[in-house]
C-alpha cells in the first residue's frame, strides 16, 4: 500500500505528464475543472470536495481557471449535461479536466487514476451518461461489485476521512502542477 506522499508524487507525475503532452492544434483558452458528484453520498463526494478545495486554492489567482462542481454548487446526473452545454457555449477552446469518484477492485481503493481520455460518467451506478473531458481524474473510493445497487450501497458506506484524503492529494497535486505551468 502506498503512503500518502507516494500517492501524491505518483499523481503529480501522471497529471503533469498528461497535461503537458496533450496534442492540440490551438492553445487552450481556459482550464475547466469539472468536478462531478453529490455531497449527499459520501463516496460520491470526491468530485465536489476536490472542486471546493480547488476553488479555495485558485481564488483570485488565475483568470483562465474555472471550477465547476463544489460542495455549495455540485454537478451531478441532474445537471451535468446542461453544465457541459453551458461550458461549450461560454468557452472557445477549453481544456476540460473531468474529476469523479470511481469504483474498482478492493486493492485499488485509495488510488487516483489520470487519463488523457474522456470520462464516462455514471458507470458504477448503472447509468449511461455523457462522456466529457480532455483529461479524466478518477479517485477510487469503493469496491466495484458490478451490480448497481451494491455499488450504491458501497458509495453510501465509504469512510469520509478516506474520501477527504483522496481529495486533498488530488487538489494539492493539481494546484502544484498548474501553478508551475
Amino acid at each position: 500500500m502506498l503512503s500518502e506522499n507516494e500517492k501524491y508524487n505518483n499523481f503529480v507525475h501522471e497529471f503533469s505528464n498528461i497535461l503537458y503532452n496533450l496534442k492540440v492544434d490551438i492553445p487552450f483558452s481556459d482550464y475547466i475543472f469539472l468536478c462531478v458528484g453529490s455531497d449527499k453520498i459520501i463516496g460520491d463526494s470526491y468530485g465536489p470536495l476536490v472542486g471546493e478545495k480547488l476553488k479555495n486554492s485558485f481564488k483570485n489567482m488565475y483568470h483562465n481557471i474555472k471550477i465547476y462542481g463544489t460542495l455549495e454548487d455540485p454537478i451531478s446526473a441532474v445537471n451535468l449535461e446542461k453544465t457541459v452545454e453551458d461550458i461549450d457555449k461560454k468557452y472557445q477552446h477549453p481544456c476540460i479536466i473531468a474529476i469523479d469518484s470511481a469504483l474498482s477492485f478492493s486493492n485499488k481503493i485509495g488510488s487516483i487514476f489520470v487519463s488523457d481520455t474522456k470520462m464516462q460518467f455514471g458507470k458504477g451506478a448503472g447509468k449511461k451518461m455523457i462522456q466529457v473531458g480532455d483529461i479524466s481524474i478518477k479517485g477510487v473510493v469503493a469496491k466495484d461489485y458490478k451490480i448497481p445497487r451494491y455499488n450504491f450501497s458501497g458509495l453510501q458506506n465509504t469512510r469520509l476521512g478516506d474520501v477527504i484524503k483522496l481529495a486533498d492529494i488530488t487538489s494539492s497535486g493539481i494546484y502544484d502542477v498548474i501553478k508551475y505551468r
